[in-house]
């Protein structure tokens, strides 16, 4: 059915058809049978599938993780998911020690097909300790496939790629996306995991951006067309394993690179990476010296004042483009009559 759809419906009915198709296929996690239903991911799950199928658990993650685990070499499909992906970092032993290692470990034979939802929050006085993106973590780990959706149809079609992917998948999955509106064939399916999403050509410079950053992207692209700026974006999608050889291609052309990355640190960072494997492709792949925008080397704050100075902003990103291309921009940014800390006036919250 072609209709618009919210990235929540889509994971949602994504779950429902796969387990209407794969009685093997189980999904749990805290919050799962809640009213809320983690966003409105999990709603009507249990009372579809029945509470074997799917089920809350306890705030246990490493045991948790170990059951999921274990699931996985006996013939089930676990999705697990983790309201925030900070409360995961209890289960890194099993997911470190056990989940990437099976299939190197015994020669291919045992496989974990796992698949972990880690949502990532922002705002609301969330702070340290409730947004951070660790992706470069998990990309840093052999045997794990690192993923990071930003719109309903990418959720969508890396969704049933990492259920259907015989080794752990993990799905980093911004809080803010949730409520992105996208018109689609909600039955359709593109396989997207390992490649990346190329949202705009251009000759001028190549834009890279993953989740939620390539959001913010889309608000200065009026700016920079009215600008005649002749832009690649290139949405990541797959942040291990990496498309470099797509990327090569549109910076070779460009010879300009910049990449947001509005939800992790800079040292040893899949931006950071990015810019290596690029280098040691051709050092003179660059006509310019890329630029990398990060968060700053601190914890996510609390107050809603630091908040703002603490993520990058559109004006930033602008200027950071004027930069590269030694061009002055004329502003076209539309007004946010919301508080920055809020995606949309459908947000409801962080939990």
């Amino acid at each position: 059915m072609i209709r618009i759809y919210k990235t929540s419906e889509v994971i949602n009915f994504t779950l429902e058809k796969l387990m209407k198709k794969n009685k093997n296929i189980v999904c749990f996690g805290l919050g799962v049978d809640d009213p809320k239903s983690i966003f409105n991911t999990t709603k009507n799950l249990q009372k579809k599938f029945g509470e074997y199928r799917v089920f809350d658990t306890p705030a246990s993650e490493n045991a948790m993780t170990g059951i999921g685990i274990g699931m996985s070499l006996n013939g089930k499909i676990p999705i697990m998911v983790h309201q925030r992906l900070d409360f995961f970092l209890l289960a890194m032993d099993q997911l470190v020690n056990n989940a990437s290692k099976w299939n190197i470990m015994f020669g291919g034979k045992n496989r974990v097909p796992i698949t972990i939802r880690l949502i990532i929050g922002r705002g609301w006085g969330q702070g340290p300790t409730h947004s951070q993106n660790l992706q470069s973590w998990f990309a840093h780990i052999p045997g794990l496939k690192v993923v990071a959706p930003s719109f309903p149809s990418t959720m969508k079609n890396l969704l049933i790629d990492s259920i259907l992917d015989p080794d752990p998948v993990i799905i980093i999955e911004h809080r803010w996306i949730h409520n992105i509106e996208e018109k689609l064939n909600i039955s359709s399916h593109k396989k997207q995991l390992g490649k990346i999403n190329l949202l705009n050509k251009g000759k001028d410079i190549t834009l890279i951006s993953s989740s939620y950053s390539t959001i913010e992207i889309l608000k200065i692209y009026e700016t920079l067309k009215k600008n005649n700026v002749s832009f690649d974006h290139i949405d990541l999608l797959s942040i291990k394993p990496l498309d470099i050889k797509a990327i090569f291609r549109s910076v070779k052309k460009t010879g300009k690179l910049l990449i947001l990355d509005n939800s992790s640190h800079s040292f040893c960072s899949v931006s950071s990476e990015i810019v290596s494997q690029l280098t040691a492709i051709n050092p003179k792949v660059f006509k310019k010296k890329p630029l990398i925008l990060n968060l700053p080397e601190i914890a996510s704050p609390s107050s809603f004042y630091l908040t703002k100075e603490f993520y990058q902003s559109e004006d930033n990103l602008l200027k950071s483009i004027e930069k590269i291309l030694h061009k002055k921009l004329k502003r076209y940014l539309k007004k946010n009559l919301l508080p920055h800390d809020v995606p949309d006036q459908n947000f409801t919250g962080p939990f």
